[in-house]
C-alpha cells in the first residue's frame, strides 16, 4: 500500500518526519533509482525500493510488528485520517500505543459494525480487492416493506444513480412489520454508499445500516466503540483464497451423442 515517503522513513526509525522531509527536498532519497524531491510523493515498500543517502530502508519496513485490530464502528465516525471537517475518526477509537494504523475498506459517517484496521499493506490490499471475493455482510432496516418484485432486481444488480450497474448481490429477508422490514446482504464488492443507493433506486431509504461480518469474522460481544486484536490463526485465515471445487469428471464409459440430420 502506498505511503507518503517521509511517513516511510520515520517508520523505518531512520529520522523524524520533519527530518525526513529535509531528506527529501535536499534529494538524498531515491524511489526505484530515481531522486524524489517532492514532498507529497508516494511509494509502495513492497514494490518499490526507497533509498536514504544510498542505503535501502525496505527491510527495516519489513520488520515493522504488524498489528491488527477489529473494531466494531460505532454511528457518527468517519472512516478515515484526516477530516478538514474535523469529524470524529474512527482511528480515534485506538490507542496511539498501536502505531498509525489505517481502515481496511470504509465504512460511511453514519454506518456501524465491524471495520479492520492495520498497517499491513498486504493484507488491506488482498481484502479491498475484488478479484478475492472476501465477504462483507450487512444487516439493513429499510422504510416500508420492498416488493418481492423490486428485492429480485437487487439480487440481479440494478442501475444506480450515477449510471453505473451494480453486482449481483445476495439478499434475504429476515424480518418485517407493516412499515419496516430487515435484510441480510452479502456484498463482494462494493462502490461508495452502494447499499443505501440500491435500495433508494427502488424507492425504500435505508433507516439503519450495520455490518455484521468480514469474510468469517463475526463478534457480536464487542460492543460498539470497542476493539479487540486479530489473534493469527484469524490474520492466516483471513488470506487464503477458497479453492474452487474441482470440475466433475464424466463417467466411465459415458458417450456424448450429437444428433444429426
Amino acid at each position: 500500500m502506498e505511503s507518503r515517503l517521509q511517513k516511510l522513513i520515520a517508520e523505518a526509525g531512520i529520522v523524524s518526519r520533519r527530518h525526513a522531509e529535509e531528506l527529501i527536498t535536499a534529494g538524498d532519497v531515491t524511489v526505484n533509482g530515481k531522486v524524489v524531491t517532492t514532498l507529497g510523493a508516494k511509494a509502495d515498500p513492497e514494490k518499490d525500493h526507497i533509498k536514504v543517502r544510498g542505503r535501502l530502508i525496505n527491510p527495516r519496513l519489513d520488520r515493522r510488528q504488524k498489528v491488527y485490530v477489529l473494531l466494531n464502528k460505532p454511528k457518527g465516525y468517519l472512516t478515515s485520517l484526516s477530516d478538514p471537517e474535523d469529524r470524529p475518526l474512527v482511528t480515534e477509537l485506538i490507542p496511539a500505543s498501536l502505531g498509525r494504523l489505517h481502515p481496511v475498506g470504509r465504512l460511511d459517517f453514519n454506518t456501524e459494525g465491524l471495520l479492520l484496521l492495520t498497517n499491513d499493506g498486504e493484507l488491506t490490499n488482498f481484502i479491498t480487492s475484488a478479484r478475492n471475493k472476501v465477504k462483507k455482510i450487512y444487516d439493513v432496516k429499510v422504510k416500508g416493506v420492498p416488493a418481492e418484485k423490486a428485492i429480485e432486481r437487487l439480487r440481479r444488480g440494478i442501475t444506480l444513480d450515477d449510471g453505473v450497474r451494480s453486482a449481483p448481490v445476495q439478499i434475504k429477508e429476515t424480518y418485517a412489520t407493516a412499515t419496516n422490514a430487515w435484510y441480510e446482504v452479502v456484498l463482494h464488492e462494493g462502490r461508495n454508499q452502494q447499499i443505501r443507493r440500491m435500495f433508494e433506486a427502488i424507492g425504500h431509504s435505508v433507516v439503519k445500516l450495520r455490518r455484521s461480518a468480514i469474510g468469517f469474522l463475526r463478534d457480536e460481544k464487542l460492543r460498539p466503540g470497542h476493539f479487540r486484536m486479530l489473534t493469527a490463526e484469524e490474520v492466516a485465515r483471513l488470506t487464503r483464497v477458497p479453492r474452487k471445487a474441482p470440475a466433475k469428471k464424466p463417467r466411465a464409459g459415458g458417450v456424448h451423442v450429437t444428433r444429426t440430420r
